[in-house]
């Protein structure tokens, strides 16, 4: 089979999926230096910085370039055709020898650049998918997705409230609800808080000093909270990543913030901006009022609990956060999760349409 020093892969790659990463592996086999190119259109939603990062992910031995080409799509154009080649020849450095592609259009790309034409799977056979179906359902082609795209994809629904209103049950039992269904969502999982394993290591730390250390003994610094809401972000971003379509999680960063008041006094600019860096889609605030207060022996007392509970509304309001507070016995407090929780994913993922292609 014939090697070639540099080939070219080029695709606008919305998003990422296996058929793609099995085209760019093929070239790797077959060439001494490989350009994936990721051309995007202004018009569509998933930005080309991302789309880059998800490619050099993925394929860490090529070399990846991004370039924006809002230029419209006419097969049968020349000069329409030359005006692409002139971003594509900007984007990429070099001759190429091989143009590796899955499209109609391969032919004429690889004469332009004076290539070879290396199709591969061209009926997708080996990976029955598309950047087409992918968009138009992400859920019935989830196993044909990576890691960061899945990630960038997962609903993410946090659920939060105040000390010992039911926010770990409610969790537990809603990502089980999901698991349930079968299929692409028997992969659903559940991420713990962070900052209950914090607070136990806290206190088992001092016990050990005096075991006769109790939870009024423990207190924390504001310098503890960014670490705390950044695992918690870690093991979130970890589970999205390998999960179904959607993610529960018992709290986030944008909750660690909240506890920062309610044990320093005042906000945390470095847990807030922490939180704002990933997007969640759905918060569950579990109501205080009708859950009975049981003290595990790492929590405050039934006092607090109201104004926390303020606060966190308050603040979910404040920020725009989209929100539902759950109230009742726990089948009621459940079935409006669920209920919730697919309204979201009925919502679809609204991907912007690319381009037009005139073939």
């Amino acid at each position: 089979m014939r090697r070639f020093g540099h080939g070219l892969v080029l695709g606008k790659f919305y998003p990422p999926h296996a058929g793609h990463h099995h085209l760019v592996r093929t070239a790797q086999e077959r060439c001494e230096r490989l350009t994936v190119l990721v051309c995007a259109a202004s018009v569509e939603s998933v930005p080309l910085a991302d789309r880059v990062a998800w490619m050099r992910e993925a394929h860490p031995g090529a070399e990846v370039v991004g370039a924006v080409d809002d230029i419209p799509v006419d097969l049968n154009d020349p000069a329409v055709w030359e005006a692409h080649m002139a971003v594509f020849r900007e984007a990429v450095a070099g001759p190429v020898d091989a143009v590796f592609t899955s499209e109609a259009y391969g032919a004429e790309l690889a004469r332009r650049f004076g290539a070879e034409e290396v199709c591969v799977d061209p009926g997708r056979s080996r990976f029955p998918v598309s950047g087409t179906a992918v968009r138009a359902d992400p859920v019935a082609c989830w196993d044909f997705l990576g890691p960061a795209v899945r990630a960038a994809l997962t609903r993410r629904v946090v659920v939060l409230g105040a000390e010992s209103t039911g926010t770990t049950t409610l969790s537990r039992a809603l990502a089980a609800h999901y698991r349930q269904r079968g299929g692409v969502w028997a992969g659903t999982r559940w991420v713990a808080e962070y900052g209950r394993r914090y607070s136990e290591e806290k206190l088992a730390a001092a016990r050990a000093a005096d075991p006769a250390a109790t939870w009024a003994d423990i207190s924390f610094a504001s310098h503890e909270f960014p670490v705390i809401a950044r695992r918690q972000d870690a093991e979130e971003e970890r589970a999205a990543r390998r999960g179904s379509p959607v993610l529960v999680c018992d709290t986030d960063s944008f909750a660690t913030g909240i506890w920062h008041e309610r044990y320093t006094g005042g906000r945390s600019e470095e847990v807030e901006k922490t939180a704002a860096l990933t997007p969640r889609h759905l918060y569950l605030l579990t109501d205080d009022a009708d859950v009975p207060f049981e003290d595990d022996g790492l929590r405050d007392g039934p006092h607090l609990r109201p104004w926390m509970t303020g606060r966190f509304r308050e603040e979910l309001e404040r920020t725009g956060r989209r929100f539902l507070v759950v109230r009742g016995s726990r089948e009621e407090r459940l079935a409006a999760a669920v209920a919730a929780v697919d309204a979201l994913l009925a919502e679809g993922w609204d991907f912007a349409d690319p381009l037009p292609e005139t073939r």
